[in-house]
């Protein structure tokens, strides 16, 4: 069976796959101020970074429109999955459903099936990956729809930030009761439970708290040489290659794989930000 896979623009595809006809990255807004950008092939993450720390309030997102995602699910393939970062952090979930619905209403039946992630950044990814290997087993729409679910609910993301500020802002840490005061160089280790963000742990300053990130993901993941490890910095490759070493040195993945953030993962994380999903 074909198969066409698409993934808002919070999830990060490996460079090998950006070419790839079996993908589609459909893009989301970002806005910092005046400056109103796509987040696809041209963002650029320095300039990006640079109008953030320049701009006295907070950057927002948009998403994608259900009639974008209509679109995207126009092609000449059997079964079609859009997977979306979290729900509780967009509505990317929603208008991909909806996108869903006036594509049925409009063209006829087809296999679409929208995932969404719980997760973000490589958790899209993990989905993604996922999906291929089971389309490539041959696997009819339906037990593919099964299996992918269940595998959604086993991915655990973990993510270590310099600046909490744009998720505080924009209302995103509502799953969390207290944070600590940065002015004591205390650092959370977050979490997600089923889509929400939530506190892990703390340490106090940043390479202590990656430490305790890697600690955590190599001490929860069931079956790692089963899974891959992916790693989504912003703008701090460096930190997210110490990560690796240090989960790695606990728990062997079959595979590794570490990406620059795009936008909304970028405008999330803020600089310096490690994102880890098993």
């Amino acid at each position: 069976m074909s198969y066409k896979i698409v993934v808002d623009s919070c999830g990060e595809l490996p460079e090998a796959l950006l070419q790839d006809e079996r993908f589609e990255s459909v893009p989301l807004g970002l806005e910092v101020g005046d400056y109103q950008i796509l987040d696809d092939e041209g963002f650029n993450q320095a300039e990006f970074l640079q109008k953030v720390a320049a701009y006295p309030k907070c950057p927002k997102s948009s998403c994608p429109s259900p009639e974008r995602y209509m679109e995207s699910y126009r092609a000449e393939v059997d079964h079609v999955y859009a997977v979306t970062l979290s729900s509780h952090l967009s509505g990317s979930y929603n208008s991909a459903e909806l996108g869903k619905k006036l594509y049925l209403e409009k063209y006829g039946s087809k296999h679409i099936h929208v995932i969404d992630s719980q997760s973000a950044s490589g958790g899209e990814t993990q989905i993604a990956l996922k999906l291929v290997e089971l389309e490539e087993m041959g696997l009819p729409f339906e037990e593919i729809v099964t299996r992918i679910q269940a595998y959604r609910d086993s991915v655990q993301t973990y993510f270590v930030l310099d600046n909490l500020e744009t998720l505080r802002k924009n209302g995103r840490l509502s799953g969390v009761k207290a944070l600590v005061a940065s002015t004591l160089n205390i650092k959370p280790v977050m979490g997600s439970n089923k889509g929400e963000i939530i506190q892990r742990s703390q340490t106090i300053g940043i390479k202590k708290a990656l430490n305790r990130m890697a600690e955590l993901a190599a001490a929860e993941v069931k079956s790692p040489r089963k899974r891959r490890l992916i790693i989504t910095h912003c703008n701090a490759l460096r930190r997210a290659e110490q990560v690796r070493e240090m989960i790695l040195a606990k728990a062997s993945f079959k595979e590794c794989i570490i990406m620059d953030t795009r936008g909304i993962s970028s405008m999330y994380a803020n600089d310096g930000g490690v994102i880890v999903t098993t």
